[in-house]
C-alpha cells in the first residue's frame, strides 16, 4: 500500500514512522534529481503557500520559497511585523483566518505551541521551520544527505557531539532512532537532553534494532561514521556565550576529533557555522562540499514536505 500524508502537518518527527520519513527522504532524492534535468514542477501549481518567520533565517526561507516556486506555488513572506500573531490577534484567530487564504503555512519561531495552535486551527498542513524544541525540516536534509553519501541509513553509527540539549540534538536523536541509525551524543554532562526524550527516543530505536548513547568522553566517537555539529550559542543565548565556550572546547571537532574515528567519517554541520569554536577552519572546509550539499538538501526536502502534504 502506498504512502499518503496528504493534509498532514509536519511538526516534530515524532509524528511520524520510520516508513514516512524514508517516504520523504527517497521522495526528494526523486525531486533533486527531476531539478537538476531541468523538469519543472507543477506539483503546487495554483497552490498559496504563507511563511511565518518571528526568527531570521536563510536556508529555511530561501529552501521554502524556491521549492515553492519549482513547484509552481505562490509563497507569501510574513514577518513578525506583517502579522499580528499572538500580539493584537490571538495565534488561534490568525490560523483561523490564514487557513481561509492559503493551502499550507510554514512557521519559524520560538514556542513549539505557537506551531501546533497553527496546526490545530487552520484546517491546513502546518509546517515546523524551526522552534526552540525542534527543527524537522533540517533533520530530513541530514538524512538525505547521509543516505546520498553511504548509499543506505539503518545501522549508520551517528554521533552528535557540542550542545546536546539544543533543538538539533534533539530533533536528530528522534530522526535517527525513528529509522535505525545508532545515536550518540557527547556533551558535558551539564548538557545532556532531557531524560524523558532520551527515553522516548530509545523505545524508537528498540522498535527498529538501533541504540541510543549519551556520553561525555570523546574517546567514544570510535567506529562514527557521521559525525554532526552545531553552534555553541542558540539564538536567544548571546549572554552564556562566554561560559558555553569554556565548556565545549574539548568538544570541538577538528582533524584530531575525525581521526579518532577511525574512519572517513562525514561531517555535517546545519548552519550557520562559527569556525574556530565547534569546528575548526581546516576541518570545515575539508568537509565543505558535503555540507553544502546538505544545506541545498534543505530546498529538495522542504519541497518533498510541501507537495507529499497538501
Amino acid at each position: 500500500m502506498g504512502i499518503s500524508l496528504k493534509g498532514r502537518s509536519f511538526l516534530t518527527l515524532k509524528d511520524y514512522t520510520k516508513d514516512e520519513i524514508n517516504y520523504l527522504v527517497d521522495l526528494s532524492i526523486q525531486l533533486k534529481k527531476k531539478k537538476l534535468m531541468g523538469i519543472k514542477g507543477d506539483l503546487l501549481e495554483r497552490k498559496n503557500i504563507a511563511l511565518i518567520f518571528e526568527k531570521p533565517s536563510t536556508r529555511t526561507r530561501c529552501a521554502f520559497t524556491v521549492g515553492c516556486l519549482d513547484e509552481g506555488g505562490h509563497p507569501e513572506y510574513l514577518g513578525k511585523n506583517d502579522i499580528q500573531l499572538g500580539h493584537k490577534e490571538s495565534v488561534e484567530d490568525t490560523a483561523r483566518v490564514l487557513g481561509r487564504f492559503f493551502d499550507g503555512i510554514e512557521f519559524r519561531g520560538f514556542s513549539q505551541d505557537t506551531v501546533e495552535k497553527l496546526a490545530k486551527y487552520s484546517g491546513v498542513p502546518v509546517w515546523n521551520g524551526l522552534t526552540d524544541m525542534y527543527h524537522p525540516t533540517q533533520i530530513l536534509a541530514d538524512l538525505m544527505t547521509i543516505k546520498e553519501n553511504l548509499g543506505y541509513l539503518k545501522g549508520v553509527n551517528f554521533t552528535y557531539i557540542g550542545d546536546g540539549r539544543n533543538n538539533m540534538a534533539n530533533s536528530l536523536m528522534i530522526g535517527c532512532a525513528k529509522v535505525g541509525l545508532n545515536f550518540m551524543i557527547i556533551a558535558p554532562k551539564s548538557l545532556w537532553p532531557e531524560n524523558d526524550l532520551v527515553d522516548t527516543c530509545k523505545e524508537y530505536a528498540a522498535e527498529v534494532g538501533s541504540t541510543i548513547t549519551i556520553s561525555d568522553n570523546t574517546d567514544d566517537i570510535i567506529g562514527t561514521d557521521v559525525i554532526y555539529t552545531d553552534v555553541w550559542v542558540s539564538m536567544g543565548e548571546e549572554e552564556k556565550s562566554k561560559e558555553r565556550v569554556e565548556l565545549l572546547k574539548p568538544y570541538q571537532v577538528n582533524e584530531t576529533l575525525v581521526s579518532k574515528t577511525g574512519k572517513d567519517a562525514l561531517v555535517l554541520h546545519c548552519l550557520p557555522a562559527v569556525k574556530g569554536y565547534e569546528v575548526t577552519e581546516e576541518t570545515f572546509e575539508k568537509h565543505s562540499k558535503v555540507i553544502f550539499d546538505e544545506a541545498e538538501n534543505r530546498m529538495h526536502t522542504i519541497k518533498a514536505v510541501m507537495v507529499a502534504t497538501v
